[in-house]
C-alpha cells in the first residue's frame, strides 16, 4: 500500500477513480479523445491515455456509488411524473395521483413479527415473539407444507399479473365513468411507474405511482369525474379481480394465480412544508421508489450473477428456504411445459423475471435523456473551460478499447472503496 501511495502514477489514478466516485468495478479503457473545430479543422483539445467508466450497477450490494447515481436519477425519474421538471409540465402536481401497492399471496405460514391495530406486537404462528433481525422471519413454519411450486410460478408470473393489472384497470375506470374501453383514450391516459421489492418470505411485492391525465398526456387535466377516491377503488377492484392460468404437467396441476389481499392505494399529497410524518406526498414516494430500485433481492444478498449449476445452490451464502425456492425453480425451468419461463435463467433471484423499476412511456422523462442531459452538461462545462462559445462546431472523437474491468490489486481496490465512502458522505451531509 505504502509503496503504491508513492508511485509516480498515484496522482493520476486518484483523479480517475475520483472522476467515477469510487466505483467498486470499473471499465478499464484506453485510447484517445480530441475536440475538434468543424469549421476551421483546428484540434482544440486532446486527451491520450487510459481511463475508467463507471460499471453502472444499479445494486447497493454490488457498487454503492453507482447505485447512488442511479437512485438519485430514479428519485428525479419519479418525483419528475409527480411535480413536473424534466420536460414534465408542473401542472401534473394538481392531477390524481395514488401509491398502490400489490403484494403476492400467501403460499403457507411464514415467521413474521404480526402487530395490533394499536401496534402492540402479537406472537407468532410459532408461538414466540421475533426480533427485527432474528433470521427465521419469512421462512415457513412447516417447510414440507410450504407451496413452494405455487411460489416459484407466481414469482415467474408476476409481471404478466402486473400487465393484466393494468388494462383491467382501465376497464373499470371506463366502467365507472360510463364509457365504453375504447373510448376511455379521448377522455384520459393512465400513467404508472412501479418498483418491484423483494419480501423477507422471499416474493416481489410491487410499489406503484398511478397517475390519471386528460386525453393529451401530462399536459392536460383528467376529468373532474376522476377522483382520488374513484382512481384508488379502481385499484383495489382491479387488483382483486385479475388471474393468470399456469401451464400443468401430469405431477403439477394448473393454477390459477391472483395478486395478495393485502392490495393497498392512498393518494399522494403535494409536499407541504410541516407535513404530517404519516402523509403519504411527492417527496416521500418518489424517495422511496428510489430506495428500492437500488436494493438487492434483499433476501438473497450476495447472489448478483446467474446459477449456472443446480449444485452450485448448496454452496450460495443463503436461506435453506431460499435455496428451496431457487431449487424449484431449477426444476420447474427442466419440464417442457414452462420451458417459456426460463426459470433456470432467473433461479437466482428465486423466478422473478421481471424489471425493478418500469414506467409507462408518457409517465415522465428516461434515464437515457437524463444522462444524455448530464453528458452535454460536462461538455459544456469542458468547452467553457476552452473559451468555445458554440458547441454546434464542434466534434468529439474518441477512440476507446476496453483493457479490463475492475482494480489491479487489494491496495487499488481498498484505496478506491475509501474514495467512495467519503464522496457518499459528503453527497449525504453524513461526512464527519
Amino acid at each position: 500500500m505504502r509503496n503504491f501511495l508513492r508511485a509516480n502514477g498515484y496522482r493520476s489514478w486518484r483523479r480517475r477513480v475520483e472522476a467515477v466516485h469510487g466505483c467498486a468495478k470499473p471499465v478499464r479503457l484506453a485510447g484517445s479523445t480530441r475536440v475538434e473545430d468543424t469549421t476551421t479543422g483546428t484540434v482544440l483539445d486532446g486527451f491520450e491515455g487510459s481511463l475508467l467508466v463507471p460499471c453502472g450497477n444499479r445494486r447497493e450490494s454490488v457498487c454503492e456509488p453507482c447505485s447512488a447515481r442511479y437512485a438519485a436519477d430514479t428519485f428525479h425519474l419519479v418525483r419528475s411524473g409527480l411535480t413536473g421538471g424534466k420536460g414534465v409540465p408542473g401542472t401534473v402536481s394538481g392531477h390524481v395521483r395514488v401509491f398502490a401497492t400489490l403484494t403476492a399471496p400467501s403460499f403457507g405460514a411464514v415467521h413474521n413479527r404480526p402487530r395490533t391495530r394499536s401496534g402492540r406486537a402479537r406472537r407468532c404462528g410459532c408461538g414466540g415473539f421475533h426480533h427485527e433481525a432474528d433470521t427465521r422471519l419469512g421462512t415457513p413454519l412447516d417447510p414440507t407444507a410450504y407451496d413452494y411450486v405455487g411460489a416459484v410460478l407466481w414469482q415467474a408470473h408476476s409481471t404478466e399479473l402486473w400487465r393484466r393489472f393494468t388494462i383491467t384497470a382501465a376497464r373499470h375506470l371506463a366502467s365507472a365513468l360510463g364509457l365504453r374501453v375504447g373510448e376511455l383514450r379521448n377522455h384520459l391516459r393512465v400513467s404508472y411507474a412501479k418498483v418491484a421489492e423483494y419480501q423477507r418470505r422471499g416474493l416481489v411485492h410491487f410499489h406503484a405511482v398511478i397517475r390519471v391525465d386528460g386525453p393529451h398526456g401530462p399536459d392536460s387535466p383528467a376529468p373532474a369525474a376522476v377522483t382520488d377516491d374513484l382512481l384508488c377503488a379502481v385499484v383495489r377492484s382491479a387488483a382483486a379481480s385479475v388471474t393468470v392460468d399456469t401451464e400443468h404437467t401430469d405431477d403439477i396441476p394448473a393454477r390459477t394465480l391472483t395478486w395478495g389481499t393485502q392490495i393497498d392505494a392512498e393518494p399522494i399529497a403535494v409536499h407541504q412544508a410541516g407535513d404530517p410524518a404519516e402523509l403519504v406526498h411527492d417527496r416521500r414516494v418518489a424517495g422511496y421508489i428510489a430506495k428500492y430500485a437500488t436494493k438487492g433481492t434483499g433476501a438473497t444478498s450476495g447472489v448478483d450473477s446467474r446459477i449456472r449449476r443446480e449444485a452450485a445452490i448448496d454452496d450460495l451464502e443463503v436461506s435453506g428456504h431460499h435455496k428451496a425456492m431457487m431449487r424449484t425453480a431449477w426444476r420447474l425451468g427442466g419440464l417442457a411445459a414452462f420451458a417459456s419461463l426460463n426459470l433456470r435463467r432467473w433461479a437466482h433471484m428465486l423466478g422473478f423475471r421481471g424489471h425493478f423499476l418500469t414506467k409507462s412511456r408518457h409517465y415522465s422523462t428516461t434515464f437515457t435523456a437524463l444522462r444524455a442531459a448530464r453528458a452535454e452538461h460536462r461538455l459544456a462545462e469542458h468547452l467553457d473551460r476552452l473559451g468555445v462559445t458554440d458547441g454546434s462546431t464542434v466534434l468529439v472523437v474518441g477512440d476507446w478499447s476496453m483493457t479490463g474491468v475492475g482494480y489491479r490489486s487489494d491496495a487499488e481496490r481498498d484505496l478506491a472503496e475509501g474514495i467512495a465512502t467519503r464522496k457518499l458522505a459528503r453527497r449525504t451531509g453524513k461526512e464527519d
